[in-house]
């Protein structure tokens, strides 16, 4: 008798084993389904006259204000972060050079900031310490960056944020700045990529591929004040596509540029300025919020949502 009801727990249990395991792969189909939504925005630089509106209202938070709670309900929120956050260093290039005081990080994290690229032309405007120190005071305040890093493998290889079952990669890069800023094997500093370092992209692309679901890549490229994309920009966005990125982010030009299906891709040359104080023409105070959807790994949809820049650096969005 003993025997007996021993043999049946043991069938019982090989019998709900498979069941179990049905269940655990169906709750994952199921997590697979759900919609992810990620927003993309240009150029963000929180110094000079945005900052001096910032201090005239008394809030670090001012120029988000307005977005911030559009933005709240994204899954993932990216920017370039045209302006190191930082009270280090000093200042080695011109009128043009761009520093926000620490406590700007504040209208980052209000307005659901969660990862940021740190590859430009100002990246190294107040040396190398102020760029170290904006990447530590981005971790301290939980927003990932790409792009750049304390060292050339950081800076090369793929931030990966792993969102309802599906790993979403980023890779960040410039074209614009100094070479001299790449970082090494021991010092801190940015991925530089141009076209003269095509295969380069392409391989590196390839690599991160292989260890996400959905790879984004960020480019620091073009002409400012251009409305279309140059050769250089075309040539470099549809390489890292037949590599295998699946959505090409662009910044820099400060006016909007295209948004262009390519292949299995989407690629946005430009997404202009989200918040600058460019205030001399309508083209460089008028942008847009990329909103892509993505369900089952793939992208299900993509909308541009026309922003535009008030008289007091507050990002506004157009039609609500």
């Amino acid at each position: 008798m003993r025997y007996l009801l021993l043999l049946i727990i043991i069938l019982s249990t090989l019998a709900i084993a498979p069941n179990r395991l049905e269940k655990s792969e169906i709750e994952q189909v199921e997590i697979e389904k759900e919609e992810i939504i990620l927003l993309f925005v240009g150029d963000i630089m929180l110094n000079r006259g945005v900052e001096y509106y910032i201090k005239r209202n008394n809030d670090w938070r001012w120029p988000f204000l307005q977005v911030a709670d559009f933005l709240n309900e994204a899954d993932v929120v990216f920017g370039n972060l045209e302006s190191v956050i930082s009270d280090k260093g000093h200042n080695v290039g011109s009128i043009y050079s761009f520093r926000a005081d620490p406590k700007s990080m504040e209208g980052l994290i209000y307005s659901g900031f969660n990862i940021v690229s740190v590859a430009n032309n100002h990246s190294f405007d107040y040396t190398g310490k102020a760029f170290s120190d904006s990447l530590s005071r981005l971790k301290e305040a939980e927003i990932l960056y790409t792009g750049g890093g304390y060292s050339k493998d950081e800076a090369y290889s793929p931030t990966i944020k792993e969102l309802k079952g599906t790993k979403i990669g980023f890779l960040g890069y410039t074209s614009l700045g100094s070479p001299s800023w790449e970082a090494t094997s021991n010092s801190p500093g940015i991925a530089w990529i141009d076209i003269h370092r095509i295969d380069k992209l392409r391989n590196e692309v390839a690599s991160a591929k292989n260890k996400v679901d959905f790879l984004i890549v960020s480019f620091h490229f073009g002409e400012e004040y251009q409305k279309k994309p140059s050769n250089e920009q075309v040539t470099m966005a549809e390489a890292a596509i037949d590599s295998g990125a699946n959505l090409i982010i662009g910044h820099h030009p400060h006016v909007l540029q295209p948004l262009v299906e390519y292949k299995d891709g989407w690629i946005a040359y430009s997404l202009g300025n989200f918040i600058f104080d460019q205030y001399f023409s309508e083209e460089t105070t008028s942008a847009a919020i990329l909103k892509v959807v993505i369900k089952g790994k793939t992208i299900k949809s993509v909308e541009m949502i026309p922003t535009k820049i008030n008289n007091s650096y507050q990002v506004t969005i157009l039609g609500q």
